[in-house]
């Protein structure tokens, strides 16, 4: 089986890098730094099923990149696609591209009931972003990480970056990122706000013919 092979290779590339002192433990993990006790942790990763799903894209990793990347910065769909929209149904263009020219512009129209659930298909739950940092350049965590990393690899902080000192942590942060806010304005409690978003200029053009 394919994830029997690749639980095999996986682990012996593990002992391997780890028999060449390649590998570092620090904290709770410093004792896996023996031989034994390592070969000893990874004892119950043999007899584990390893589950590794491997099918070959359809269009290969160039369209799977394209695919992607077509919705890393854009909305599910844009106003501008949008023709007509009543109370039947909503009609919108859409790129067929499996088509080439003029005929990849197609037309279709749903059901309002269906069009909004193919549209909250794109919506992605509470917390999760689209486009994220993980691991060590987490949002909430990064500084921390980084600096920790800097210190268990003693490589210093580069010259143009500035030190803790020097940022500024009056500003307040993004209860769900964790980012730095910036302040658009700032006004009495029952005061109106100066300040308005400015509006969309894209027009929704309604076919009623």
């Amino acid at each position: 089986m394919l994830s029997r092979l690749f639980r095999r290779l996986f682990l012996e590339k593990l002992i391997a890098i780890h028999q060449a002192g390649r590998l570092k433990f620090f904290g709770d993990h410093a004792a896996l730094a023996d031989a034994q006790a390592f070969a000893a942790y990874l004892a119950p990763l043999r007899r584990a099923e390893w589950v590794v799903y491997a099918k070959r894209p359809f269009g290969g990793p160039r369209a799977v990149l394209a695919y992607l990347s077509r919705y890393t910065h854009r909305v599910a769909i844009a106003n501008s696609r949008l023709i007509a929209c009543d109370r039947t149904g909503v009609t919108f263009r859409w790129k067929d591209y499996r088509a080439d020219g003029r005929d990849r512009q197609k037309v279709m129209t749903l059901a309002t009931g269906e069009f909004i659930r193919r549209f909250l298909i794109h919506v992605l739950p509470h917390g999760f972003h689209r486009i994220r940092h993980y691991g060590l350049l987490a949002s909430g965590t990064r500084a921390d990480n980084i600096a920790q990393a800097r210190e268990l690899l003693a490589v210093s902080k580069p010259e143009d970056q500035p030190t803790g000192a020097a940022v500024d942590h009056s500003k307040p942060t993004c209860p769900c990122c964790g980012g730095r806010m910036i302040i658009i304005e700032v006004f009495e409690r029952g005061a109106t706000p100066r300040y308005r978003p400015t509006s969309s200029t894209i027009a929704i053009r309604v076919d009623t013919s």
